[in-house]
Parts: C-alpha cells; structure tokens; sequence
C-alpha cells in the first residue's frame, strides 16, 4: 500500500487561510467528510479536538499531524492542507505550522494502513520536502512529489540497513537502542524514532529503535540485544514496559525531544554519561523478556502493578468513608452510623463508589502486567465478581471472595489471556484485527466468569462453616473467643473470614446484652489494629517498605481509626506470607484485650468517633495501642528489607 492509496486527490486542499487551530480543524474534518472516510463529521471532530485537549499534535518545522483512532471513521484516510501564511497550532517550537495532514483510524479495524502513514511522517523529517509540498500549486504535483520522495525513501531503506550492519561490526561503536512512543501511536512515535536513526546513522553509529504505535509494538528489543547495549534511549510520553531495561544505563526524553534535539541524545548516549536504571514498582510482561529473575520477583512485579493502581482508590474512598462517620449525628440511629444526615449519606455513597473500584482494579492491573492490555478487561470482571460472590446458582452475587479472591483472578486472567495468545498465534494472519476486541475479550471473561462462579461457592460454604464455629463458641472462653475475633478481621480483610467474623459481631448486637455487646467491641478493634499496625511500621521500620509505600503509610492511621480495615490491603496484597501473620496477631491480642477488660460497644461501626458510647473505654484504647504496637513489631520482624 502506497501513502497515495490513503490521500485521495480529492482530499488535498493548497493555500488555504485559517483563523486559527479550530478552522484548521474544520477545513480537514469537511475533506475526510468530503472524501467518505466518515460516517460521522461530528463524532470524528469531537475526538480530534480530544486528542488535541491531551497535547497539540503539531510537531513543529511548520508541520501539524492531528490524528484519530475512532469509531466515527468508516475507512483509514488522510487528507492534507497546505497554510503559506501559517496558523497558530500550538507547536512547542512557538512558530505558525504551514503544512497540515490529518489521520483518520478506524477503531479496532486492523492496523496495516499504520505502517503507511508511519512512512510518511519520517519522510516529512526532511524540511527540504516539505517545502516543496507547501509551494505545490496543484493536487497532481502535491501527490507526484509524495510518490517520488516515497520511492526514494525506500531505496534508501536498504542503503541504511547495510550502514548499520557496518557500525554493529565494529568493536568500539556505541551500541544504542531505544524506545519510541506517543499516546496515540500513530505519528510521533514514528517521527521521533527516523529522526534518531537518521542522527546515528550520520554519525556512523549502530541504533535500534522500538516504536510502540498503535498496530502494537514494532521492531521489539530482544533480551540479547538489551544485554549487549551500551544505552538506551526512552523517548516516550506515556508510560512503556521499563522492567526490561533495569541494570543499564537509560536516557529518558519526550517525543518532542527525540524529534527536535536527536543529536544531543545521541551525543549523550555515545559519551557514557547515563545513570544505571533501577526498575521498581510497577511492571508488565515484558518485563520477563531478560529471563534473569525469580519465579517470586516476577510474581511481586505483577502484584505491585495491581496494588499501584488500586492505592487511590484505597486512601480517597477510605478518607471520604472517615469523613461520613465524622460528620454524621450517632444519636439519630446508632445502627445506620454513617449516613444518618444527608451530608454524611453524600460522603459516605461517594466514598463507598471509589471503594468499589479496588478489587477489580487489583484484578485488572495484575491480569495487565501478565497479560498486556488484553487481560486489562478480562482482570476487571474477574475482580468484579470476586466483589460480588456471583456463583452459578446466584450470579446475581452471594458471598464475596474479597481481596484475596481478587488476587487469584488477577493473576488467573492474566495467564487465561497469555494462553489464548499461544493458541491464536496459529489463526490467519487477516484474523489479526479482531483478536483483541472479540477473541481475548469475548473467551476471556466467559472462562474468568466459570472460574470465579466455581470459587465463591466454595467461600460460602467456608462461610458458613465459620459461622457455626464461632455460634458454638459464643458460650465458652471469652478471651480465646476475642483472639479469634480479632484474628479473623485481620486475615482476608473483606473475605469470608473477615466477613464471618463481622456478621457474627453484629448478630450478637441483637442479643442487647453484655457479651453481645463485648463480641462486637472485640470484632471492631481488631478491624482497627491492621492499617494502624501499618502506619507505624512504614515510620519506625522504613527499610521494610518502598517509598511509596511510606508515602501512603500515615493516611492508614485514618483509616485504622475509623474502623476501615481496606487501608491496609495493598500492603498485605504486596507481600501477605508476611504481612497477614503480623496483623492477625496483632489484631488477636487487641481482641483478646478487650474481652479481658470487658470492653463494651453498641455501635456496628465507626471507629473512634464511637468511642463515646464505648463501656471501658480507657481499656478500650490500650487495648488498640497495644494490639497495633504487637503488629508494628511484627512486621519489623517478619518482613524483609526491600530494595530500592
């Protein structure tokens, strides 16, 4: 396919004048209309002018690429218009742009006609070209001097192939590789990755370049050629798969740099002065290209995606749900505490929505970084019904298997994905299109779907095991009864056990007696121990816990203390061979505390701010000082130093 089979003659429009971007706009949004590239005029401009608000594509030279991948679009098109007297685009050079093509992508329609379009932005990297386009005075001479330039390029493609071969054959040439990258992927990715080739290959030097455009990654790094680089250079404005690149030395730069200041990049790569990239934090599959870490790494990389992403979610519904409880009236009706008064109703709703994100935001991410975006939907749902207990005979939900049932769907879709992968690499080639809108998504959730309606029935029953232990156990040892209260709410934090223990507390607030009422004290507390256990250990054991997770560490004294056990999830989701046993043991001693000093609580809820109706409460606060000082130290002991 040549660029002409994209950029019809009727889609060329010379010597215009626009008043500014939104004319501009305008003129080329009526060509693609003009054209039939459309089913939609307004839709389509509605997502140009969305690319726009993200950044203006103008890539400065005098040269604007406004793009689209949308549903708006029948066809893939281009259209092109040419500004002697320029229009302001906002390029980042300052200067009016003059020469103007417009992208229009189909959604989800393969990505063949990319490569195309890819062709013609490096092409438009030399200035002397698209000068002459500018002064074209004709349709005919503006598209013969594409096909003559295009022809050119490609000669010269071999020419370049054979130069870099040359420099990769001598010893004492930097070896470079980069990544380019842009939001869309459809032309600064490509611009910036010819005007880095075209640098080094000017200066003898051997260079690889990764675009991760649109159609998908193009021109992958292998784990050889990563192991034999010098550097790397990372020209990208979002984020790329950086695991892959820990232990070398590492440029990061925008598209904008790449395009517009190659040869400083280049000349920093060959003088060596890089610093050693340290990969931490999030990853995603690639990061297992290197095949040089633990089964146990990659499985901590694949967490901390999840738990990264589910952090906010975590800390802004948790501060939200405090807020309710702070602001509402418990005397109105102590049972719905919380939402007594429209205010703390509002807070408490909004918080609450946030706080429905979390699990199948934990899912989705971990299913992502094993998987790719493919998994990213099939990880959703899958945490999604973990929240909602759906099983075959109830899918309406049940008995929700929580976080950690949301830790097995991330990771299971992830490798449900990556193993529909393997099985469709046999498929046609012109199959590939519909792969990741229809094949993954579609065989994905329904085999996620089966997975989790076969788990939760199983957490039910568990449920309801539990339920009657601890109904038998209501007449013996108040204190063991109060260790494994408190255990319990710290072990799944929202799972079958935290659950059981909760809905047993407030069954025996119905019972408006003295051990009803000490059951339920014991349960809240040892609610409460987990994120304030928390909290201390990210400040007086720093060397256990990453920097951001220090950073988040304080916020989970707020939510310990208003009885928010989630605060603390991301942490045990993180590491919970660790993290778990430290806070069930705090939490048990904080429970058994309790039931020995005969603390009271007739509230199903709340935290601190129903310590006023607390019989004890003196106790009460010693035994949550306590219980939360046992799971500080804990986890001092327990968990190791990580490394930053």
């Amino acid at each position: 396919m040549k660029i002409t089979d994209l950029l019809k003659k009727e889609g060329v429009a010379l010597n215009q004048k626009a008043a500014d971007q939104n004319a501009a706009i305008d003129v080329m949004v009526n060509l693609h209309d003009k054209v039939g590239n459309l089913n939609d005029k307004d839709a389509f401009k509605k997502d140009i002018e969305a690319r726009e608000a993200k950044g203006s594509t103008a890539v400065g030279m005098g040269i604007a690429v406004p793009h689209a991948k949308s549903a708006a679009v029948k066809q893939a098109g281009l259209v092109a218009m040419t500004v002697p007297e320029g229009v302001d685009y906002k390029s980042p050079d300052g200067q009016p742009s003059n020469l103007l093509f417009m992208i229009a992508a189909p959604e989800g329609a393969a990505d063949t006609h990319l490569e195309v379009l890819s062709k013609l932005m490096t092409m438009l990297m030399d200035q002397n070209f698209s000068k002459s386009l500018v002064e074209a005075k004709t349709a005919d001479e503006f598209l013969g001097l594409i096909d003559a330039q295009e022809a050119d390029r490609d000669k010269k493609e071999d020419a370049k192939a054979e130069t870099a071969a040359a420099a990769a054959a001598g010893s004492a040439a930097t070896k470079i590789l980069a990544v380019t990258a842009c939001p869309t992927g459809i032309a600064h990715t490509y611009m910036a990755a010819e005007a880095l080739e075209q640098t080094a290959k000017d200066k003898g030097l051997s260079i690889k370049v990764e675009t991760d455009g649109s159609g998908g990654a193009k021109n992958v790094l292998t784990a050889a050629e990563i192991k034999d680089a010098d550097v790397i250079v990372i020209a990208a404005d979002k984020n790329v798969e950086m695991g892959r690149f820990n232990g070398k030395k590492v440029i990061k730069a925008s598209t904008a740099d790449a395009i517009h200041r190659s040869e400083d990049l280049i000349s920093r790569a060959v003088s060596g002065d890089v610093p050693v990239y340290q990969h931490s934090g999030s990853t995603a599959a690639a990061d297992v290209a290197t095949g040089n870490e633990s089964v146990g790494r990659i499985i901590y990389k694949h967490l901390m995606e999840g738990v990264s992403h589910m952090l906010p979610f975590v800390i802004g519904g948790g501060i939200l749900i405090a807020l309710a409880f702070l602001l509402d009236d418990y005397s109105i009706d102590p049972s719905n505490f919380g939402s007594n008064t429209p205010i703390a109703a509002w807070f408490k709703s909004i918080g609450g929505v946030a706080f429905n994100f979390m699990l199948p935001i934990l899912a989705g991410f971990i299913a992502r970084s094993i998987a790719d975006r493919p998994g990213l939907a099939v990880g959703f749902v899958g945490g999604a019904l973990a929240a909602s207990g759906a099983t075959f005979a109830t899918p309406d939900g049940g008995v929700p298997s929580a976080f950690l049932g949301a830790l097995l769907a991330g990771f299971a879709a992830g490798y449900i994905v990556l193993g529909m992968k393997k099985v469709c690499e046999k498929l046609p080639d012109a199959l590939e299109g519909i792969k990741p809108v229809l094949i993954y998504p579609l065989c994905g959730i329904l085999i996620i779907g089966i997975v989790m309606c076969a788990i939760n029935p199983i957490v039910g029953a568990l449920n309801t095991w539990i339920s009657n232990v601890l109904n038998g156990m209501s007449s013996g040892s108040t204190i063991v009864l109060g260790i494994l209260l408190g255990a319990m709410m710290a072990t799944d934090m929202g799972g079958p056990l935290n659950k059981a223990a909760y809905v047993f507390g407030t069954a025996a607030l119905a019972n408006q007696n003295e051990t009803g009422f000490m059951i339920m004290a014991a349960v809240m507390i040892g609610g409460m121990v987990p994120p304030i256990a928390i909290a201390l250990a990210t400040i007086f054991f720093k060397k256990k816990f990453t920097a951001n997770e220090r950073k988040s560490g304080p916020v989970n004294f707020i939510m310990g203390l208003s009885f928010i056990t989630e605060g603390a999830i991301p942490y045990a989701a993180a590491d919970p061979l660790h993290v778990i046993p430290a806070l069930m043991v705090g939490s048990g001693v904080a429970g058994a505390l309790s039931m020995a000093f005969k603390c009271t609580l007739m509230a199903p809820h709340g935290g601190i701010f129903v310590f006023p109706v607390v019989g004890n409460v003196a106790m009460y606060l010693v035994s949550l000082v306590v219980g939360s000082a046992v799971g500080c130290l804990l986890l001092g002991v327990l968990k190791k130093n990580v490394e930053e």
